[in-house]
């Protein structure tokens, strides 16, 4: 938690007002039990009307300025913590994105959402507390005790034989509560998760009639949160009928105990009452201190969350003094380049090397789990390699700002990502100053311009979350678009034409050639006919390289490559492709 007082450093006058308004609320309620006793000892006993009038007005006058510092403090208070939490979750969003894959592997989505959301709301209405509390309470608390010692010593004791109590009583709930509160977090991550999965996979569910199921994991989960929930808030609420007992009960004792001292004649009667007031006083101070002390924890569960991902280091960083100018543009050459995913038995890619070079179309073909998707995904340095190199226009890729990188490439992924949002802004996605020309001219290259032009407002027509408003080919299509606004030097299609028909895939990818004749294009295909007229095909199997060379080329020398033909092409086919 204290890690996260820097997001305060901003507000830092106004914790300095809220600090004066505490005090000025702390005297003024300090103040009021003295000047009730002076009117019942002094103008009531004494018939002093006008003494009576002129105490009364200083104690309206003092009861107003307290109940204005405490609502300008409440006020400011407020402000100071939403503004914390609407920076603290900027913080979290701007650092998730400097994450690697790797990070997001490790932390899971659910669990970011919810440390960004529901454990920033926690340290929000914390922070409300501390800052209306923290200042407020111990000064009472204090004060108030030397002032009721100075009304009466002897009624003291009271004060002295509750007091044990209540805090015993805190620290028990704070033993039971803390570790309730930890779990909560966890439980709730727990129900994201399933309600993200539920919710991105519910075509999935239903086609698999899993709905029963999946009402049933989420119940689970569901009831977990509230079990935890209940038994917290039994502890809380357990709290104030405890808490109110006790003080009435002490109450009840000043009362009768003091009676005795005032028909005694060792005691006035206005002290007796400020004695009373200053009991409530310290109590309720108390009682406010308890309430925080159990909120905290909660807090300190939610901070630590968060300041897991603060302290995450992201496995790839920029270089101190990055390459600016390369000498080459748009050449991608792997140099024996090894990967292996964390945790995983063997590597993912073993030894891989290759050139692709600009005006030239590279394609890459193997077997399911072959390495194809992630020998591209190393492009953009998605993950960092175990060992060998790969080079962007002559340089070693970790000698490039990630942003100097990824501006040289279009990624097109093999699932296709579309946002919320319209048309138009889909395709901005990758460069906000595209004109409209631009626009229209990918969407024709990438073969969208027939379906955009039939929806009711063309580019302007709305795409919902994950595309869910259109079909797959399309989303493939207006995500090809995307690219091609960019004009990058280095394009990667990933899969990108599977979802295509085959007049489509021919009519885009020779639409593509006269569009990308001066760029590198790397193609990740399942289709022999997508890749057989490209300028070099590397084939992958098991996470190493089967052959490099041109269609021809390798029908000879592979036969890994022989053989994905073979089971999509007819061997008259195959015989006419020979000569």
């Amino acid at each position: 938690m204290i890690k996260l007082l820097r997001f305060l450093e901003p507000y830092r006058w106004w914790l300095i007002l809220i600090s004066i308004l505490a005090i000025g609320q702390s005297v003024a309620n300090l103040y009021l039990p003295n000047l009730m006793s002076d009117i019942v000892n002094k103008g009531i006993a004494a018939f002093d009307t006008g003494f009576i009038w002129r105490t009364g007005g200083i104690m309206l006058i003092v009861a107003i300025g307290g109940t204005v510092c405490a609502t300008v403090g409440v006020y400011y208070a407020s402000k100071v913590a939403v503004g914390m939490s609407t920076a603290l979750r900027r913080e979290i969003f701007n650092r998730v994105q400097q994450f690697s894959l790797h990070e997001f592997d490790t932390l899971s989505t659910a669990s970011l959402i919810t440390r960004t959301t529901n454990d920033t709301n926690q340290i929000q209405q914390v922070m409300v507390m501390i800052l209306g509390m923290l200042i407020t309470a111990p000064i009472t608390l204090v004060a108030g005790v030397i002032l009721a010692l100075d009304q009466d010593v002897t009624l003291s004791w009271i004060l002295v034989a509750i007091m044990p109590v209540l805090v015993s009583v805190i620290l028990f709930l704070l033993f039971k509560a803390v570790p309730l509160f930890t779990a909560m977090q966890v439980k709730i991550d727990k129900l994201n998760l399933i309600l993200d999965e539920n919710l991105t996979g519910v075509r999935v569910v239903r086609a698999f009639d899993r709905i029963g199921h999946e009402e049933q994991r989420f119940d689970e989960a569901n009831h977990e949160v509230t079990d935890i929930a209940i038994r917290v808030n039994q502890l809380i609420s357990i709290m104030m009928p405890v808490m109110m007992l006790l003080i009435n009960v002490s109450s009840v004792a000043i009362i009768w105990f003091g009676s005795q001292r005032v028909t005694g004649g060792h005691l006035q009667i206005g002290a007796m009452f400020a004695f009373l007031q200053y009991a409530f006083q310290i109590l309720f101070s108390l009682l406010m201190v308890a309430l925080l002390f159990i909120m905290i924890p909660r807090a300190e569960a939610s901070a630590k969350r968060i300041n897991e991902v603060f302290e995450m280091t992201p496995e790839i960083n920029d270089p101190t003094k990055p390459v600016k100018n390369p000498l080459l543009h748009g050449s991608v050459e792997f140099d024996r380049v090894t990967f292996s995913y964390h945790g995983a038995e063997k590597p993912a890619l073993v030894d891989i090397s290759f050139k692709a070079l600009p005006g030239q179309v590279t394609a890459i073909i193997g077997g399911t789990g072959a390495g194809k998707s992630t020998l591209v995904n190393l492009i953009p340095r998605f993950y960092d390699i175990d060992s060998g190199k790969i080079l962007i226009d002559g340089a070693p890729i970790q000698s490039l700002t990630q942003q100097n990188l990824r501006s040289k490439i279009g990624f097109v992924p093999q699932k296709a990502i579309l946002f919320a949002g319209t048309i138009n802004e889909n395709l901005r996605f990758g460069k906000e100053n595209a004109t409209e020309a631009e626009i229209k001219h990918a969407a024709q290259i990438a073969q969208a311009t027939e379906f955009i032009s039939k929806m009711p407002e063309g580019f302007e027509t709305q795409i919902a979350q994950g595309g869910t408003n259109v079909s797959g080919g399309q989303k493939q299509r207006l995500s090809i678009a995307r690219a091609l606004v960019r004009k990058p030097e280095i394009y990667i299609f990933d899969d990108t034409f599977s979802a295509l028909d085959f007049k489509t895939d021919a009519n885009l990818r020779e639409a593509l050639k006269k569009e990308t004749r001066e760029a590198t294009v790397i193609i990740v295909a399942q289709r022999v006919s997508t890749v057989m007229d490209t300028d070099q095909i590397i084939v992958l199997e098991d996470g190493k390289l089967a052959g490099v060379g041109k269609h021809r080329e390798l029908l000879q020398i592979s036969e890994v490559y022989r053989g994905i033909v073979m089971s999509q092409l007819s061997p008259d086919e195959i015989a006419r492709q020979n000569t």
